[in-house]
């Protein structure tokens, strides 16, 4: 193992065995042998990468392409069928809601025990036990039993744990999912300190925005099979451009109405410097919303954009409406050029409404009309992605 790595996967596979029908019993086997007929499906195949002390690297890849098994190795949950896995320091994870929890404990005799599986001693635990507390912010129910628990509360005391072992390696499945949205922002800051402490940093996530904003490595895995593995802006857009082959168009086509809705929205395209069909855009693209739509017999309405982020952030309320008058209700095609939108890497969701003016009448609404991704180069948070444009002189310079 060379000394600047702390992880390195070399020729890893991994096979599992799936069973038709099995019998349980000596009895269930010997009567019927076809019942222990097997499949043997390759999960992962040949995996190599290596992450150098104090990196973080994203694993990417869709559903059932092998992350969760490959993390799963690397805790030494499991064992690889070939290959090796070596790991130097200490290992800190977050793989599973409730793993090293009883439920019929309280949070805080959970946190002595799962703190101890990650190898603290009882005086470390008693020195950050009111650190992890704090942080899981559970108030009094720290000391109900953790079956009586939400999933995110699981997941708040899980991730203070795993935070507070003083790791040299941290590694985190797609867990943040579930948690509420100022959590995620608390753990992201907290794991933006980690990486400034020199911990390295595995992440297992769907979300672009979660891998760009904490790895500056990423792996993408597709079918068991490392796709590409380097730096996480280029890997990611591959991925993403891959993703829109795949699943092409993302258009929601029905129209979510509401009682006060009498009118419809349809037709609707998206488009991108002009083109159709493109859902993977940058904050350089020019884009172009048109649709058609039918209201009332008679008065005038308004077209309201707003685009959300997943993570249920709001990042545009736009009224597009340029005449004070209105427009006519009955019907119309619309274009509304929306124009460069400056956000970050992510998925966002564009929704539409056609409002009655000077009523709180709807005509007709769609809510998502479109889902999309923005790619923003380099490493960005917040929300809006800003061309990085900086100059510097020094007292000598004239």
């Amino acid at each position: 193992m060379q000394d600047w790595n702390v992880i390195e996967v070399n020729h890893v596979a991994k096979s599992f065995k799936i069973y038709t029908d099995k019998g349980h019993t000596l009895k269930e086997r010997a009567i019927s042998l076809k019942r222990n007929r097997y499949q043997t499906r390759e999960v992962l195949k040949d995996i190599n990468f290596q992450v150098k002390r104090g990196d973080s690297l994203g694993l990417i890849g869709h559903n059932g392409c092998g992350k969760s098994t490959l993390l799963k190795m690397l805790t030494k949950i499991m064992y690889p069928d070939k290959g090796s896995i070596e790991i130097r320091g200490r290992v800190s994870s977050l793989l599973e809601l409730g793993a090293g929890f009883h439920p019929d404990l309280s949070g805080r005799e959970n946190i002595y025990i799962n703190a101890s599986i990650f190898g603290m001693t009882r005086k470390e635990i008693d020195e950050r036990l009111q650190t992890i507390i704090d942080f899981a912010d559970l108030g009094d129910y720290i000391d109900n039993p953790v079956r009586t628990y939400s999933s995110g509360m699981y997941m708040r005391l899980a991730f203070s744990v795993a935070i507070n072992v003083d790791a040299d390696v941290l590694i985190v499945d797609e867990i943040l999912a579930v948690g509420d949205v100022n959590f995620q922002r608390k753990c992201l800051k907290k794991m933006n300190e980690l990486q400034e402490q020199g911990v390295t940093i595995v992440l297992v996530s769907h979300s672009m925005e979660q891998i760009t904003s904490v790895c500056n490595q990423c792996v993408w895995i597709q079918d068991g099979v490392v796709v590409d593995a380097g730096e996480t802006g280029r890997v990611t857009e591959r991925y993403l451009a891959f993703m829109e082959e795949q699943a092409g168009a993302e258009h929601v086509a029905e129209t979510v109405r509401k009682k006060e809705c009498i009118g419809t929205i349809d037709q609707a395209q998206l488009l991108a410097n002009g083109a159709e069909g493109k859902y993977i855009f940058t904050p350089q693209d020019e884009l172009e919303l048109r649709f058609h739509y039918t209201g009332p017999d008679t008065g005038v309405v308004c077209f309201l954009v707003d685009i959300t982020r997943e993570d249920f952030v709001t990042c545009l309320i736009k009224d597009y409406t340029n005449d004070e008058k209105g427009y006519p209700g009955k019907e119309g095609f619309v274009t509304i050029k929306l124009g460069k939108l400056p956000l970050i890497s992510g998925r966002y969701f564009m929704n539409l409404k056609i409002i009655i003016k000077d009523t709180d009448d709807w005509a007709a609404q769609v809510s998502p009309l479109f889902s999309f991704d923005m790619y923003a180069p380099g490493k960005h948070g917040g929300v809006l992605y800003v061309e990085p444009i900086c100059e510097v002189r020094t007292t000598g310079d004239q």
